[in-house]
């Protein structure tokens, strides 16, 4: 059984304590949440969780089950296998020293990222992108200096035509 990584896109009530059993059941049997991204949809009283996980598709299936047995749960599908799009965002502070400025400032430019802080010492750069496109700048950024990175978590929707 090969592990990898799997997206799951859960729509449940906007009601107090539903993040604690969906985070409960993943821990209480040992499973990771890889990242997590949890906000309200076009209707006030539903949210969606997207969840980053590792596991077998037989392990993914058995999560998938329990997770439509939790309360206030309304619908669960797994995005991976199909087309969907995702962005994640990062903050990430890193040291301008005079002699790398123009360095950090072509690749904010090449990237397309915005600076959204100077400091005396530091820019803080804000980037969104997929997994790829983060990776890619925090390694070029990473042997100027990198201070503190902040990251949203994965965020997900289906390509398909139908809303999920």
């Amino acid at each position: 059984m090969t592990e990898e990584k799997h997206v799951l896109s859960i729509l449940v009530e906007n009601q107090p304590g539903v993040l604690s059993r969906i985070s409960g059941l993943f821990g209480g049997r040992g499973y990771n949440i890889d990242s997590l991204c949890v906000a309200e949809t076009t209707e006030p009283n539903v949210s969606r969780v997207t969840i980053v996980t590792t596991g077998s598709k037989q392990i993914i299936e058995q999560i998938i089950k329990q997770l439509h047995k939790l309360i206030n749960v309304i619908k669960v599908i797994e995005l991976t296998g199909t087309e969907f799009v995702q962005r994640e965002m990062a903050l990430i502070k890193v040291k301008a020293k005079p002699e790398h400025r123009a360095e950090i400032l072509r690749m904010v430019d090449i990237f397309r990222c915005k600076i959204i802080d100077v400091g005396l010492e530091h820019y803080i750069i804000e980037i969104t992108g997929d997994e790829d496109k983060l990776s890619a700048i925090l390694s070029l950024l990473k042997p100027l200096g990198i201070k503190e990175i902040a990251k949203t978590g994965f965020i997900a929707l289906s390509r398909e035509p139908k809303v999920v």
